[in-house]
C-alpha cells in the first residue's frame, strides 16, 4: 500500500465525510463506476480501477452510459440510486449540481501531487466544481480519411464544411454542443467571440445557416465508437470525434486517418457522485485515488487524453505528448467549452436543434468517450 496515500486518506476522511450530507444512504454494496465505454473505459479500468482494487481490496464494477442527466435524475428522484461515481461532461455536472442531483465534494481533501504540490494548486483551472473533480482533458476534433481526400488534405476547420472542395459525407455527434461553435468558427468568428455570438438570436441563426450547407451530407452519431467505424467503413470522408478514440487506430493500428487539430473544442471530464449513493465514503475514496498524479499519468498510456493536474503531466511519456489536446501545437485556434454557458442554454438549444433536424436532418441514430 502507498504509505503517503494512506496517511493523506486518513487525514482527510473526517473532513470529507463531515462536509457530506450523510455518510451512508443504505446497505453497502460493491462500488459502481459509470463511464462512456470503449477505449475510454478500458483506459480507466487499466489506470484507475484495477490499481484501486489492488490498493483497497474493494471490488469495483464498471457500467456504461451515454451521458446526460436523465438516468441519474430518475435514480435520485425515485430514491433508487445504484451508481456511485459517474464520469460527467462539465456542463452536465454543473446542471446536475444545480438540480441537487449530486453530492458536494471537498477539494481540499484530495491527494497532493507526486511532487508535493497541494491539490488545490495542482489541478488545471476549471477542474473544480462544487460537485465534481476534473480528471482528464479531452477534445472534439475533425478526423479525416487520407485516402478519401487524396493529395490535397484539409488544412483548417472551414474545410469540414466545404462539400464542394471535399465531397462526401460528414459525421457529427447528434448534439448542438461543439457543432454550433464549429459552425461559427468556420464562418470567421474568432474563438474568444464564439459564446458572445452564440448567445444572440442572430448568432444562432448564423450557426444553423452554416450547418444548412452540409445538412444533406451529415451522418449523425451518438456513441464514441461510431465515428471511427464510420471512417473505417468509408461511410464518411470526415467526422467529428473525441480525440482519444483515434489514438489506437492511428498510433497502434496504422489506419490511414489524420486528426485536424484546427478548431479543436476541448473540455474537462469530471467525477461526480449521485445524491444518495449507497457507497458515499467508498466513492469519495475512489475519486481521491484515481485523481492522484500517477493514475492520471498512467491513463495516457492507453488513450490520448491529457491529465487534469500539472504534476501528472510531468510523468507523461515524451512520445505521448504530441497526441494530447494540451500539446502546444494542438492548441492553436482551440476553444475551451464554456460549460457554464451550456449548462444554462443546452436544454433550449437542444430543442431548437431537434426542430432543425426534423426539418430535413437525416442519418442513422446511433453512446460511449
Amino acid at each position: 500500500m502507498n504509505v503517503r496515500y494512506l496517511v493523506a486518506t486518513l487525514g482527510s476522511a473526517v473532513a470529507l465525510l463531515a462536509s457530506s450530507p450523510s455518510v451512508s444512504h443504505g446497505p453497502q454494496k460493491e462500488l459502481t463506476v459509470v463511464s462512456w465505454g470503449g477505449d475510454y473505459t478500458r483506459s480507466q479500468m487499466l489506470a484507475y480501477v484495477k490499481p484501486y482494487r489492488r490498493h483497497s481490496g474493494e471490488w469495483v464494477a464498471m457500467e456504461t452510459y451515454g451521458g446526460g442527466l436523465d438516468e441519474i435524475r430518475e435514480q435520485v428522484e425515485t430514491e433508487n440510486v445504484v451508481w456511485d461515481v459517474v464520469d460527467f461532461e462539465q456542463s452536465d455536472l454543473i446542471q446536475g449540481c444545480r438540480e441537487g442531483l449530486l453530492e458536494e465534494i471537498d477539494h481540499g481533501s484530495l491527494l497532493p501531487g507526486d511532487d508535493g504540490t497541494p491539490a488545490i494548486e495542482d489541478f488545471i483551472p476549471g477542474s473544480f466544481t462544487e460537485c465534481g473533480v476534473g480528471q482528464m482533458v479531452w477534445a472534439t476534433v475533425v478526423a479525416y480519411d487520407n485516402e478519401a481526400v487524396g493529395s490535397n488534405p484539409p488544412g483548417g476547420l472551414a474545410d469540414f464544411f466545404d462539400v464542394k472542395k471535399y465531397p462526401g459525407k460528414r459525421g457529427l455527434r447528434r448534439d448542438p454542443r461543439v457543432i454550433m461553435e464549429w459552425a461559427l468558427m468556420a464562418d470567421g468568428v474568432a474563438p474568444d467571440k464564439v459564446y458572445e455570438t452564440l448567445a444572440t438570436e442572430e448568432g444562432q441563426r448564423r450557426a444553423f445557416s452554416v450547418l444548412d450547407g452540409i445538412k444533406a451530407n451529415i451522418v449523425w452519431w451518438k456513441s464514441g465508437v461510431e465515428p471511427v467505424a464510420l471512417l473505417e467503413s468509408g461511410t464518411v470522408v470526415m467526422t467529428s470525434v473525441w480525440n482519444g478514440r483515434m489514438y489506437r487506430p492511428i498510433a497502434e493500428e496504422g489506419k490511414p486517418f489524420t486528426i485536424l487539430w484546427d478548431g479543436q473544442i476541448w473540455d474537462i471530464d469530471s467525477w461526480g457522485v449521485p445524491k444518495g449513493s449507497p457507497n458515499l465514503a467508498k466513492a469519495l475514496d475512489f475519486i481521491r485515488f484515481s485523481t492522484g498524479s500517477s493514475p492520471l499519468a498512467e491513463q495516457t498510456k492507453f488513450i490520448s487524453y491529457g491529465p487534469a493536474r500539472r504534476s501528472a503531466m510531468a510523468l507523461v511519456a515524451e512520445a505521448t505528448e504530441p497526441h494530447l489536446p494540451t500539446a502546444g501545437k494542438n492548441m492553436a485556434n482551440a476553444l475551451q467549452t464554456d460549460a457554464e454557458w451550456w449548462a444554462s442554454h443546452h436544454a433550449r438549444l437542444s430543442a431548437r436543434f431537434e426542430e432543425w433536424l426534423a426539418a430535413g436532418g437525416r442519418g442513422p441514430l446511433g453512446t460511449a468517450r
